[in-house]
Formats: structure tokens, sequence, C-alpha cells
């Protein structure tokens, strides 16, 4: 049984992975590299010479590897990366803290579409607007109240707003937030 899978082995056919993984691609494997955006940008990055512009056109597919590509292939296209990746509230965060020469406006558009990130991108993104920011945080409750907690020039009476919606949070607000009206958050507690 073990010589039927030790031969098996040695004439199986190698998938990209195996070969990418163990140095046994070539230029001749581009093509098959295209087919995938995860493959398109191991092989730019492992492969000397690989034509980076065909490759960033299978990896733009998606935001991750836009991610990627842009922050790790020398000669990516930050602009066409970022296209794609502002698509999605995670990696438009990533893309902006991570990639030099990122477009903040642009990568905050993406990140403020969700609460947890545009409060996020305030808080850790050089040059975010704040305001902006405000805006996609306060539509959750929670994201609200953390606004108002730690991101320096918040505005604690919108903040506190949709904070108070839940009576938790309306009573730490009260008691965590300088500046937050005491007695419009004890009527909801």
């Amino acid at each position: 049984m073990l010589e039927a899978l030790i031969r098996d082995a040695k004439t199986a056919p190698k998938s990209l992975g195996y070969r990418l993984n163990n140095g046994l691609v070539t230029l001749e494997d581009q093509e098959e590299a295209l087919t995938d955006p995860k493959w398109a940008y191991r092989f730019a990055k492992d492969i000397v010479g690989a034509n980076i512009e065909v490759c960033q056109e299978a990896v733009i597919k998606d935001p991750k590897w836009a991610y990627y590509f842009a922050r790790y292939i020398p000669g990516a296209s930050i602009e066409l990366c970022q296209e794609v990746v502002v698509k999605s509230y995670y990696w438009s965060y990533e893309f902006a803290k991570d990639v030099k020469g990122a477009d903040i406006e642009a990568c905050q558009a993406g990140a403020v579409k969700d609460p947890e990130w545009a409060y996020l991108f305030a808080r850790y993104i050089p040059g975010a607007d704040i305001e902006v920011c405000q805006g996609g945080a306060v539509k959750d409750p929670e994201w609200a109240y953390n606004f108002a907690r730690d991101v320096t020039g918040a505005d604690i009476e919108v903040c506190q707003e949709v904070a108070i919606k839940e009576p938790y949070l309306s009573y730490i607000f009260a008691r965590d937030i300088p500046g937050a009206n005491i007695e419009v958050c004890r009527k909801k507690c």
C-alpha cells in the first residue's frame, strides 16, 4: 500500500499552490496563476520577472488580495487597488493604515459604511474626518458610546442621543463621558 502511495505521489501532477510553496513555478506558469487572485498575488510576489500589470488585473477582483498587492508588490498601482479595496469597510481601514500613498478620504468613505470601522478609522487613522466617521459610528448605540469616549473631537450630544437608546449605555454614558447630559441619561436608565 505504501509503495502505491509513493508511486502516485511521484507521478501525480502538482498543484500551482504546491509548486509555488516549493519553488517549482516558472514564468510559464503565469497564465495558470492568473485564474485566482490569491495565486496571482503570490506569483507576482515570488517570481522574478512576473508581469506585475497582468497579475494586478487578476488580483483586483478581491479586496483582500488587492490590499496585499498594493502593500507588498513594488510597482503596484495604489489607485487601481484602492478602487477595489474601498468596497470593503475592513480592507478600507487596513489600506488607509498600512499602504503608503493611500487616499484617506476614499478609504474613509469605505470604512464608514460600518459603525465599528467608522469608529476605528476615526480613532487610529491620522487625517480622518471626525465628523464623517461619527456619522457612520452613530448608526449603532454601542459605537456611539465608544466614539464619544475615545475619539477626540467627538460631538458628545450627537453620540449621547444614540447611545441612550439602550438603558445600560445610558448609564455608562453618564458615568464615563465628560460633558454628558446627566439628566437626559438618567431618564433613559
